[in-house]
C-alpha cells in the first residue's frame, strides 16, 4: 500500500474554481473518508487521485512518485464506481478476471487473485452468474473484487453504498470496513452520508465549497467541530444554532435564559459579545427523560411536533423564538402543543464568533 499527498491541488473549469488549494496526507494503510455536501468538490478530488481529472495546479504523490501527469493505469489505483460499472455480458468470474486479463497478467496468477478475493467476499456461490443475475450488495461485492484482484496500492470509492437500500449499506459499510483492516489497505471514501463518515473512517476530510473545512478523526470533528459549518454538518439531526450574549461570570444568555457553561473552555470575548450557541439534540433533555445535567438552564416549550423514531424521539419545540430539536430517550407519546421543561446541558455547548463562524473552544 501507499500514501497518498496533495500539495496546494487546485481545479478550474473555465472561470469556475472547483477545488481552491487542498493539502492533504493521507498515511500509508488509512481509511479516510471525504465528506462534504453535494457541490463541495469531494467526487473532483477523488478523481483528481484516479487520473480521471486533471490537475489545474498543485502535485500529486502517491508513495513518492508524482503522478500529476501519469495516466490512471500508471497510478497503482483501482476504483470502485457508485453505479458497480460491471460487464453486463459477463459472468461474475469473467468480470473478476477481465482486468487482469487485459494487462497481460498470466491465467494461473489470474486463477489465483481471483479465488482469493472471491474466497473473502463470500462470491464463490455466483462465480457463473452475471450481473443482472445478482442483488445490488452482491453487484458491489463483485465490483470491490474487481478492484482487489487488481492488487492496488491505493483504493477509491466513489459513494458506493448509495444505490443500496438502508439494511443493505448498513452490511456492507462494515464488509468494507473489515476488508479495509484485513488487507491494510489505503482507501479513500466518497460519501455525502455523515453516518457513513463517522462509521468508516480512520480520519475525516470535511469539504465545503472546494476547501478543506476540517480534517480529524471522526471523535475530534464531532466533539470539536472547527466551526459552524462542520458542526452543522456533522451529526443527525444538525446542531442547534441559537444567537446568544456572552454574560457575566461564566454564563451565556440566549433565548432569554442564562445558561451556566464551563467558561475555561472557551476563548470568551468580553460581556456583551453576540456570540452563536450550538447544542446537540441529544445535550437537550427533557424533564424525566434521561440524567439531569448538573451544569446548564432550564427551559419550558410547547412540543409542535414529535419525531417517533423507535427507542428515541426527536421533539421539535422553540426557545426564544429560534426553533430547537432535542432527543428523548425511552419516548412516550406527546401530544402537539404539550408543555415540557428542558435541560440544557452547559457542558456540552458550543460556541462560535458571531462575525467568522469559527469555534471559540480552545
Amino acid at each position: 500500500m501507499a500514501t497518498v499527498t496533495l500539495r496546494d491541488i487546485i481545479k478550474v473549469y473555465g472561470d469556475f474554481v472547483a477545488i481552491k488549494g487542498i493539502d492533504l496526507d493521507i498515511e500509508d494503510g488509512t481509511f479516510v473518508v471525504l465528506v462534504g455536501p453535494s457541490g463541495c468538490g469531494k467526487s473532483t478530488l477523488l478523481r483528481m487521485i484516479a487520473g480521471l481529472e486533471t490537475i489545474s495546479h498543485g502535485e500529486l504523490k502517491i508513495g513518492e512518485k508524482l503522478v500529476n501527469d501519469l495516466p490512471s493505469r500508471e497510478r497503482g489505483i483501482a476504483m470502485v464506481f457508485q453505479s458497480y460499472a460491471l460487464y453486463p455480458h459477463m459472468s461474475v468470474k469473467d468480470n473478476l478476471g477481465f482486468g487482469l486479463k487485459i494487462s497481460g497478467v498470466k491465467k494461473p496468477e489470474i486463477e489465483r487473485r481471483r479465488n482469493e478475493a472471491a474466497a473473502m467476499l463470500g462470491l464463490d456461490p455466483y462465480m457463473d452468474r452475471r450481473p443482472s443475475q445478482l442483488s445490488g450488495g452482491q453487484r458491489q461485492r463483485v465490483a470491490i473484487g474487481r478492484a482487489m484482484v487488481r492488487d492496488p496500492e491505493v483504493f477509491l470509492f466513489d459513494e458506493p453504498l448509495s444505490n443500496l437500500d438502508a439494511k443493505l449499506r448498513n452490511q456492507t459499510r462494515v464488509e468494507i470496513k473489515k476488508l479495509q483492516r484485513q488487507l491494510g489497505a489505503t482507501v479513500v471514501f466518497v460519501t455525502h452520508d455523515q453516518v457513513e463518515a463517522m462509521t468508516l473512517a480512520d480520519k475525516i476530510v470535511v469539504l465545503n465549497d472546494g476547501r478543506v473545512a476540517q480534517i480529524g478523526t471522526p471523535l475530534e470533528v464531532f466533539e470539536r467541530p472547527a466551526n459552524q459549518f462542520v458542526a452543522t454538518f456533522m451529526g443527525a439531526p444538525s446542531m442547534n444554532l441559537i444567537p446568544a450574549v456572552v454574560g457575566d461570570g461564566g454564563s451565556i444568555k440566549a433565548g432569554g435564559i442564562d445558561i451556566a457553561i464551563p467558561a475555561d473552555r472557551f476563548h470568551l470575548p468580553a460581556p456583551g459579545t453576540a456570540v452563536s450557541l450550538g447544542i446537540r439534540p441529544e445535550d437537550i433533555v427533557p424533564e424525566g427523560h434521561g440524567t439531569r445535567p448538573e451544569l446548564g438552564a432550564d427551559f419550558t416549550g410547547p412540543v409542535e411536533f414529535a419525531e417517533m423514531l423507535g427507542d428515541q424521539s426527536l421533539l421539535f419545540t422553540s426557545l426564544g423564538g429560534t426553533e430547537v430539536v432535542a432527543r428523548m430517550q425511552h419516548p412516550r407519546a406527546i401530544e402537539t402543543g404539550e408543555q415540557l421543561q428542558f435541560r440544557i446541558d452547559g457542558a456540552r455547548v458550543h460556541l462560535f464568533d458571531a462575525d467568522t463562524q469559527n469555534s471559540l473552544l480552545r
